[in-house]
């Protein structure tokens, strides 16, 4: 029988007086009805805890948690199947189908997910975005000059754009361009605010990085361009003896120093 939240409630027959007709005899007595002992464990992306080892296999909240993590584990495969392909062969030579084939999911399964090529890339990048943002900002916090301190912010990001430019330039296209209502380009649309803002704090420690059109933010904006180009300029047709490091730097340096020229107090000060 069922007891509380779906458990079971196993008796068992003990012996008690019964009277009946001048004889003795025995008929069963439940026990109490006893609660199911569960486990917790927190699943990630799920935003709760749930049970999911159950001592009574068909606990209701049981079946839930196996189902969640079903599709964690489902989109973890899904996710390191996409980077893996992506960084093998390139993000053109990569289908959906060979995806869904190193994830050991069907197509259907995939496209409940992501719904297109575009979104597992925007998906994957995000992640080492965000990555190298953090590490940037980790990089630069003891940066004293304006300069270095804004070349230590974007440097992971250069280094992480380098390893795969194809994908990278892929990545940040479908970043400008892509469907407004995409959730993972939100997401990535989001790494570059914080990007920017956190170059706008290296310009100026003292300048309001909340201010979508201050001056410091003008300037980070142009950075990132910079460090957009930097990333593609493999991939363009440039002359052999120019220097995509010296250029970026010198790029930086013009940027720093022109708006510390204009603003050599802060604009905020």
């Amino acid at each position: 029988m069922r007891g509380p939240r779906g458990a079971v409630a196993w008796f068992r027959p003990r012996a008690v007086p019964l009277v009946a007709s001048g004889s003795v005899r025995s008929r069963p007595e439940r026990s109490p009805p006893k609660r199911s002992t569960l486990i917790y464990e927190w699943i990630p992306n799920c935003g709760e805890v749930i049970p999911v080892h159950p001592d009574v296999e068909s606990n209701a909240e049981a079946a839930l948690g196996r189902r969640e993590r079903g599709k964690t584990q489902k989109q973890a495969r899904i996710f390191r199947a996409a980077a893996d392909l992506f960084d093998e062969r390139g993000y053109g030579a990569v289908t959906t189908q060979q995806i869904a084939d190193r994830a050991d999911v069907s197509i259907g399964t995939l496209f409940r997910y992501a719904s297109t090529k575009a979104e597992l890339l925007l998906m994957v990048y995000n992640e080492a975005f965000a990555a190298a943002v953090a590490e940037g900002e980790a990089a630069a916090r003891f940066v004293d000059d304006p300069v270095d301190r804004v070349i230590a912010l974007v440097t992971p990001v250069l280094e992480v754009g380098r390893v795969a430019s194809e994908n990278t330039v892929a990545y940040q296209r479908d970043l400008l361009f892509g469907p407004a209502d995409e959730p993972f380009r939100s997401k990535g649309l989001a790494i570059v605010v914080r990007l920017e803002s956190l170059i706008a704090g290296g310009l100026d420690r003292h300048a309001d990085t909340d201010v979508t059109h201050s001056p410091a933010m003008a300037a980070a904006r142009a950075v990132f361009a910079a460090v957009h180009m930097e990333i593609a300029h493999p991939l363009a047709s440039v002359p052999a003896s120019s220097s995509p490091s010296d250029s970026f730097l010198e790029q930086v340096a013009l940027i720093v120093t022109g708006y510390l020229t204009r603003h050599p107090s802060g604009p905020n000060s």
